[in-house]
């Protein structure tokens, strides 16, 4: 679910991009797309204690609009060290995504996504839309030069049955930490970070209480099987280290870190007020991909 509230978050900044720069952009870091070309990428992951691995493998294509996309498919996936069997729908799935800055990103549907495929999935809709992002702006090229995006509105992931409230607010600010002449590569940080004034309301005063050093992006609320609400307020953030191929813009590897750091209360009532002791949690995912071909 984490992964899908930032791939929405994503989407936004996205349009706010698009409304603040001429297209398309590009830059030193633009992709040199080659239709048919082929290109495989292998990722590993931690979320919170799960390991797991998952390959996948695209081919450029050129759409009817004249922008170009990768077409990929999911070829196989590991957890915990055992070989996962993908399912037949799995099989047929075929996820689009470009650097292309003539191309609007789009979410991928999940509706025939194996479960423990949503994550991979979206992690890599997340690389790719985060280069897009610098491509999109295309005055980005130098060791030291950023951007930051502001994004005006909270991501909701509220089901209304079990989740009851379900928001965080990201910022996006886009880095070019490093440009390497010799190995044709360049090192891009594209860090998610809160707002300096979240757009969050808070059910509870207790749960305006900044539980790091921000203020709290991130709020959650769900009803249990027994009829209590477990609720939680924090801080997420996301880190994503990129290596770009300043040649043709590809990809070479990509490390996310994403860690979610709360404090959360089991309450007895709806207002949450009649609560047991705050109890700290963090969630850590880590996520890499490499590519091999």
């Amino acid at each position: 679910m984490m992964r899908s509230r930032a791939m929405y978050a994503l989407l936004f900044a996205s349009t706010v991009v698009v409304a603040q720069t001429a297209a398309p952009a590009g830059g030193s870091l633009k992709r040199h797309y080659q239709e048919g070309q082929t290109l495989t990428y292998r990722m590993t992951a931690v979320n919170d204690g799960w390991r797991y691995t998952a390959e996948a493998s695209g081919v450029t294509k050129k759409t009817p609009a004249g922008a170009f996309v990768e077409e990929f498919r999911w070829t196989g996936m590991t957890s915990d060290g055992k070989q996962l069997a993908l399912s037949p729908a799995m099989a047929a799935f075929r996820q689009t995504v470009s650097l292309d800055p003539s191309w609007m990103p789009g979410g991928p549907s999940l509706a025939n996504a194996d479960s423990k495929m949503v994550g991979p999935i979206t992690d890599l809709f997340t690389f790719y839309v985060d280069l897009w992002l610098i491509n999109k702006i295309g005055f980005l090229h130098r060791a030291g030069d950023h951007f930051h995006v502001p994004n005006p509105q909270p991501a909701s992931w509220a089901d209304g049955t079990r989740v009851i409230l379900g928001k965080d607010h990201i910022d996006f600010d886009l880095n070019i930490q490093s440009v390497h002449e010799a190995s044709h590569t360049a090192v891009v940080l594209v860090r998610h970070v809160p707002p300096a004034h979240p757009n969050l309301e808070f059910p509870a005063e207790w749960m305006k209480a900044p539980v790091v050093d921000t203020p709290n992006n991130w709020v959650e609320v769900t009803r249990t099987d027994d009829g209590k609400y477990e609720a939680a307020a924090g801080k997420e953030t996301f880190d994503v280290t990129l290596t770009v191929s300043t040649e043709d813009g590809r990809i070479l590897s990509g490390v996310m870190e994403n860690p979610v750091i709360t404090s959360g209360r089991l309450c007895d009532d709806a207002a949450l007020t009649k609560c047991g002791p705050a109890q700290p949690q963090i969630i850590r995912r880590h996520i890499e991909i490499v590519l091999e071909r």
